[in-house]
């Protein structure tokens, strides 16, 4: 089984498992949004983590939040993860 931070998907699959056109996957790429790995010649493969992030992004330019207000929202959700482990390696000491 593929760990969930494995690059494995194509462009072409993300955008059929999500319903958006490869441009879209592309433009959130430019913006630094969500930036996946390269293969060796150069085509970009998303991890399981990623199309999950993807699917959110999805969701929340659905609901009118444009692309500066999702990478913000994405900033802050890292932050937040980041957060809340050190609130848990505080609390197992």
């Amino acid at each position: 089984m593929l760990h969930e931070t494995t690059p494995f998907y194509t462009i072409g699959q993300v955008a059929e498992i999500l319903g958006v056109q490869p441009a879209a996957l592309r433009r959130l790429d430019e913006q630094e949004i969500v930036s996946p790995e390269r293969s060796e010649g150069g085509q970009r493969r998303y991890s399981q983590r990623e199309v999950e992030q993807l699917r959110q992004i999805v969701q929340l330019t659905e609901e009118g939040v444009t692309l500066p207000g999702v990478k913000k929202v994405m900033e802050l959700q890292r932050r937040v993860d980041e957060l809340e482990e050190e609130v848990a390696e505080l609390r197992s000491e």
